[in-house]
Parts: structure tokens; C-alpha cells; sequence
């Protein structure tokens, strides 16, 4: 998974003044073999908290696919919870992958009713939508030229639920390999973030 924040120059500058400011404290908890799995950084205008370790499909609000594990071929597969919060600007991503033997039509089946708990639940294409309906009852659609926030990921098919500000996304992943890859995502973002400001997946 890589999960990076187009959110603007002000808000980069803002993480960078933030880092050097008096009462900053940073945190990094390491795995037996050296690799960050948490990171927190807090300053008296909020703070960054990062966390790789242990983010499952139950975090995200969602079952995990019978049958499926976890996937990661890189470190930038790995599960995330990512917090960001500076006052009442705050944003929150959780992602994990899995993989499957079965086709995607069948975890797109399967996800397509689990997702349903949180209302209308809209199929894409990239960008295009796929049959009805066409947006969530709360705005959400496929379509990222729109004016609302949106996520950009890898997927080659998704379905999504939720409105423009909270969203739970299934995208199945371009893979080379054996079986289907896909990802469970959730995500928050601040109702201040316009259409150009973009989270990549």
C-alpha cells in the first residue's frame, strides 16, 4: 500500500513547521527486525500518527473474503492507519490488502453486500460508473473531476459506499500474479479539502 497526501504546499509546510516548533515529541516503535511499524509525531498544533502494524479488514469496518490473506510484496503494501489532525482540519486513512484465489467477480460479489451497511453502494470502472445507481444517496460517485475529495488508487475495478467526506472503498488491485489482489479501504476527510486536493493509494 502506498498511501501519500496531495493535500497542498500549506499543509507540507505546515508538517515541516510543525516538526521544528518547540514541544514537538516523535515516537517510532520498531519490530524485532528493525522496521517502523508506528510513528507519532505531536506538536502543540496537532500531530502526525502513523501506525503499520496490525490495521485488519475489521478496522476498516468490513468482513474479511473467506479464504483470503493478507498481502503485502512490498513495504508499501503493508496495512496503515494513518491519522492527520491540526485542530478541526483532520484526516484518516486505513488501508489493508488481501489476496484470494478467486476471481474478482466473486469478491466484488461478496463486498458489494457487505458494503451495504453503509448504504447505496456505487460499481466503477476508473473513473466511469458501472450499471445503477450512479451516486450514493450522500453525493459519492466514481467520477474524481467532481467537486468533492476523492481517493486514487490502483484498482482497476472498485465499489464504494459512504459519502464525499467518509467513504469505505473495495478496489481490486492490477497484479501479475496468481489469484486477485484487492484492497479494503476506509477514509475520512476534511470537509475543507477541494476537488483538487487529492489522497493516493
Amino acid at each position: 500500500m502506498k498511501a501519500t497526501s496531495r493535500l497542498g504546499p500549506n499543509i507540507l509546510l505546515l508538517l515541516v513547521f510543525s516538526t521544528l516548533c518547540a514541544g514537538c515529541t516523535v515516537s517510532v516503535d520498531k519490530s524485532k527486525d528493525g522496521q517502523e511499524n508506528n510513528v507519532k509525531v505531536d506538536t502543540p498544533l496537532g500531530g502526525v500518527h502513523v501506525n503499520s502494524n496490525g490495521t485488519s479488514a475489521a478496522d476498516v469496518g468490513l468482513p474479511v473474503y473467506p479464504g483470503a490473506k493478507l498481502w503485502s510484496k512490498k513495504d508499501g503494501d503493508k496495512p496503515a492507519d494513518i491519522r492527520v489532525g491540526f485542530g478541526e482540519w483532520q484526516f484518516r486513512l486505513k488501508v489493508v490488502k488481501y489476496q484470494s484465489s478467486d476471481p474478482a467477480e466473486s469478491i466484488l460479489t461478496f463486498y458489494k453486500k457487505a458494503l451495504g451497511r453503509y448504504g447505496d453502494v456505487i460499481a466503477c470502472n476508473g473513473q466511469a460508473v458501472v450499471g445503477t445507481p450512479t451516486m450514493t444517496h450522500e453525493g459519492l460517485t466514481c467520477d474524481e473531476s467532481t467537486n468533492h475529495p476523492q481517493v486514487n488508487m490502483d484498482a482497476t475495478e472498485s465499489l464504494k459506499a459512504g459519502s464525499k467526506h467518509h467513504q469505505h472503498i473495495v478496489g481490486i488491485e492490477k497484479h501479475d500474479g496468481p489469484g486477485t489482489v484487492f484492497s479494503l479501504v476506509e477514509i475520512d476527510l476534511p470537509g475543507s479539502v477541494d476537488s483538487s486536493k487529492q489522497v493516493s493509494n
